[in-house]
This record gives C-alpha cells, structure tokens and sequence, in this order.
C-alpha cells in the first residue's frame, strides 16, 4: 500500500462504521481522489456538456474528452469507442439490442451457465420475444469453462458468445485471449463482461478482440450511476431504425468520476491486487485453521486477487450473516440475487448440491482494506460459523 493510500485509507477506515466491510464485490466505496473529481464537476465545473456555447459548457465538455480517453487508454481503444452508460446492466441490454438489430432476424447467442443474471436474464427475454436463441456453455466445478462445450455451441453458427472476464461470485478469471480466438475462427462476435476485472487482470484490445465490452464504476471506487460499453461496431442509431441527432444530457461528474478510476486502476491496479492477493491467502489461512472444515470455492491458482469464495459445511450462510450483522460486511453471493428464495446459479452450475450451495460465503477485500481488518474479520466468521454449528448441532441432538 503506497502513502497516499494508506492515508486514504486511515481517513476512510475513520469515516465508516465500526463494521468491516468485506462486500467489494457488490460495490466498493468511492475512493476520495474520485470523489474530489465528481465534486468539482458538479460544483465548479458544472456545465452541460451539450451546451458548448459558454465557458462552463465547453469546461465540462472537457472533462467528458478527458475521461473518455482515460478509459481508452486503460483498453487500449480509441475514444470514440467508449460509449458511457448508467452502468454494467444497461451496458449490456444496449449491447445486445444492437446485436440483434444488426443482425436483422433471430440473434443465436452462446454465453456460459455462470454469467451475471444481466447477461443471462437479457439474452433469455430476448428468447422470449422470438429475438434470440440460446446455446449454452458448460463449466467444471471451479467454473472454468468447458472448451468441448463452448466449441460445440460455437459449431452451431452462433452470432455472439457472451462470456465474463472473471466471474463475480468465486472469482474465477477466464483465458480470454483462448475465448476471443475460439470466437473468431467460427465467425462469432464476442461480448465480454469486465465488470469485475477491469484493471485487476490483464485486459487490452491490443491482445483480446471483442465486438462489445462492458465495465461499471462502482466496481471501480467511483459512484453508482455510472459505466461504460467499449464498442467499435455500436451505433445508437441502429437500436431504433432511425437517426436521432438529440444527444442526452451527459452525466459529466460521473463520467469524470469513471474518467479518474480508470486512471488509477492502471496506474496502481498490478500493486493493489499484490497486496489484496496476500490479504486474501492470509484470510484463507485463518479461516481454515478456526473454523475447519472449509472448502475454497473457484480456480484458485486463476481467480481475482481479492476474491475468497468458501463453502462452510454444517453452517446455512443466512444463519452466519445474521450473527455477522453489524460486525463484518460479506455476502451469500451476487447482490443482483439478493433475497432470492433459490441458491446461486453459479454454484448449481459448477454441480454443488443446493444444500451445500446455501453453506457458500462470498467475501471481497478492497482497496482500503487493512491487515488489522483481515486478522479482526477472520475471528469473527470463524466465530460466527462455529457458533452456527454447535446450536444447529445441539438441535440435532436434542
């Protein structure tokens, strides 16, 4: 962790809550340099971006330029490329609209069974509505994908194989270099979700080919609201069969915001994930030594550095997050399946039993995460878990 870092970080670790928060995942806290950033676009250079009249319009034009190259840069595209979007979610609908207008008749789509409920749920209402069918990809049990299985629905002539960079629940990284090139030679167009990875692997069109790219700020230490579709093929125009020269009001402070996380992740994104990287062997180690036995979930010589994904059994995750309330922030799994009555998708695709699926905890460090946080949340899960399982066993035996 460099300097100014770890003085962030001792000004954030002041501010929040006394619970520690393990739910990066989900969405990360707004890194105070990104928040400097939107502040100042919404107060002193607050001008509307269309409006390149005045002064303060063309500033604010100016930011969006600047941003939209900080994205470029850190893909490797050109400006024009970048397209800002409320987020990963509409990112994707809009990238999967213009796919199927494109291809003018029924989209053939091939996307893995672990993809984000986004993909998954956007690609299977476009099968209902007759505008796509669905062909899909096999995993193992760490989530890898099933190269047998891809290459088979690739053999099908499919038009676009949607497929994530890292998956979000257990962290798994995918060989997108291998995916992209697979692709390609069966005439396929490719969607890659980086939502997750952006910054955190190794991601560059000068070594992966795509036709639509996806990233969303608030995975990134910027605010909600705001993220991008990286396309060199997109044409809003398309989407509606007609040109439409009203352009929206950009969200300049959320651009900038994006603009700036971008930035960092390149600049420090190889460092970070060193460090996160060791923090999460370090929990690992704890957890496993307290509250044995555990089952480390995911590829774990191949997923995101600050990802620990662990099945815990003779202990229902409800039971332990609601001993954990108020202490340590971690999850069940993906935060868009929150409150659903049925386990993860992910984890019945990589064959856990539904059972043993509802015993899984996701926890995700972050960039203010500290070692005294990681030795501090580690007693507390064990304790947590262990405490679930004497009561359950208790009942039991009652």
């Amino acid at each position: 962790m460099n300097e100014v870092t770890k003085k962030i970080s001792s000004r954030v670790a002041t501010d929040r809550k006394s619970a520690i928060y393990l739910d990066h995942h989900a969405t990360t806290p707004v890194d105070p340099r990104i928040l400097a950033i939107a502040v100042n676009a919404m107060t002193s250079e607050f001008g509307n971006a269309n409006g390149i009249e005045n002064v303060h319009g063309e500033t604010a034009a100016a930011l969006v330029a600047r941003a939209r190259q900080q994205v470029a840069d850190s893909l490797a595209v050109e400006p024009d490329e970048v397209h800002f979007t409320s987020g990963s979610t509409e990112a994707i609908q809009l990238a999967l609209a213009h796919a199927v207008a494109r291809k003018g008749g029924v989209l053939r789509v091939a996307m893995s069974r672990v993809e984000h409920r986004a993909v998954i749920d956007t690609v299977c209402h476009a099968e209902r509505l007759g505008l796509a069918k669905v062909f899909w990809v096999n995993v193992d049990q760490h989530a890898r994908l099933d190269f047998a299985s891809l290459n088979a629905a690739l053999d099908q002539g499919i038009d676009i194989l949607c497929v994530m960079a890292a998956n979000n629940e257990v962290g798994t990284v995918y060989p997108l270099e291998k995916i992209a090139e697979s692709a390609q030679a069966a005439g396929a167009g490719l969607l890659v979700d980086a939502t997750q990875a952006i910054g955190r692997i190794e991601l560059s069109a000068a070594t992966v080919s795509w036709d639509y790219l996806i990233l969303s700020g608030h995975k990134i230490y910027a605010p909600k609201g705001i993220g991008a579709l990286i396309s060199q093929c997109f044409e809003p125009s398309l989407l509606f069969g007609l040109q439409c020269s009203h352009q929206p009001t950009p969200n300049v402070a959320g651009i900038a915001a994006l603009g700036m996380a971008c930035q960092i992740m390149m600049e420090e994104g190889t460092v970070e994930s060193a460090r996160l990287s060791a923090l999460r062997d370090r929990m690992q180690e704890k957890l496993i030594a307290l509250a044995a036995p555990i089952t480390v979930n995911g590829d774990e010589g191949n997923r995101l550095a600050q990802n620990l994904h662990v099945t815990v059994p003779g202990a229902p995750n409800d039971m332990v997050l609601a001993r954990l309330r108020g202490r340590v922030s971690i999850s069940t799994g993906s935060a868009c399946n929150a409150g659903a009555q049925e386990p993860s998708h992910v984890l019945l695709a990589m064959g856990l039993a539904p059972d043993v699926a509802e015993t899984c905890l996701r926890i995700g460090l972050g960039r203010f995460t500290s070692d005294e946080e990681i030795d501090r949340a580690s007693i507390e899960i064990a304790d947590a878990i262990n405490d679930v399982r004497k009561i359950l066993s208790g009942v039991k035996n009652a």
